[in-house]
């Protein structure tokens, strides 16, 4: 899965079932609101509630600003 994958247009976070970005060079899927992370597992988007992990306010920063 890449940023530009038209799939990503569609997945949503399953907490608050808002969109989602995938930052550049990363194979997470990010939810800014939330600041949730949830991994890529070989390819497959793992969006569980239970998959996802909470980010430091770095790493928000970080993944705010790769994902514009």
């Amino acid at each position: 899965m890449n940023s530009d994958d038209p799939l990503l247009r569609i997945l949503a976070c399953p907490l608050d079932k808002g969109p989602l970005t995938m930052p550049v060079g990363q194979d997470v899927l990010y939810n800014p609101r939330l600041q949730l992370r949830y991994p890529i597992v070989d390819g497959i988007p793992q969006l569980l509630p239970s998959s996802g992990s909470r980010v430091s306010p770095e790493e928000h920063e970080r993944y705010v600003s790769s994902s514009d």
